[in-house]
């Protein structure tokens, strides 16, 4: 006999959705449908997890950026990342951790005011340790060495990988969806700059190609 509690804990998920009503009816009559019902939703709930745990990875990414944060990025990436993006004047292409965070320091630097922004996550687990995403970018960025405003969107997909527990981002691309780039005849009246303090300050602009690998 099932126990009273357990039969009131089945209702309650049918009624949220997470157990059909006709398995929380069955699970309530049926130890071994019970069984298989809190296999059943273990496995649920240990996808919404993994889910919210990519979203966060991904919110902390976005903040790693646009923080000139390459420690916090580094723990967000596997060493064997692959990262492509590619917009209107530029096309990064990037293999592996070291490249990245070089990329990330050299370009988001004491001369840019970046805002990232990601909206609309689809997020896929496949497996225990893998998943994959897309994201809705929004951006705004401020080139204040070359005197230019891009703004624009484009849809991330990433790949997922769990490691030692943690999801991680394995390889992540876009190409833009629209970008708007207007050259500003003065700068603007800027009033705080947090990468003015904390970005590293660099002898050129690598925006192309992430590296100045054009330049050599």
């Amino acid at each position: 006999m099932i126990h009273p509690s357990l039969k009131a804990c089945l209702a309650l998920l049918a009624c949220c959705g997470l157990l059909g009503a006709p398995a929380a009816s069955a699970a309530a009559e049926d130890p071994a449908a019970t069984a298989t019902a809190l296999v059943a939703l273990q496995a649920q709930v240990r996808e919404l997890q993994d889910i919210e745990a990519i979203k966060r990875l991904k919110h902390a990414y976005f903040r790693a950026i646009d923080s000139a944060d390459v420690a916090l990025l580094k723990t967000l990436v596997t060493p064997d990342v692959e990262v492509r993006f590619i917009g209107g004047d530029y096309d990064w292409s990037l293999k592996g951790r070291e490249e990245y965070i070089e990329a990330v320091g050299r370009n988001f630097n004491s001369e840019v005011i970046a805002q990232h922004n990601g909206h609309h996550p689809e997020i896929t687990i496949e497996s225990e340790t893998e998943a994959g995403g897309i994201w809705y970018l929004h951006d705004n960025f401020y080139n204040l060495r070359a005197r230019l405003f891009t703004t624009g969107s484009a849809f991330y997909h990433d790949r997922y990988r769990k490691v030692d527990g943690r999801w991680q981002i394995a390889s992540t691309r876009y190409v833009r969806h629209y970008e708007i780039v207007t050259p500003m005849k003065a700068l603007p009246n800027i009033t705080v700059n947090y990468l003015a303090k904390h970005g590293r300050v660099v002898d050129r602009d690598c925006h192309k190609d992430a590296l100045c690998r054009d330049a050599q």
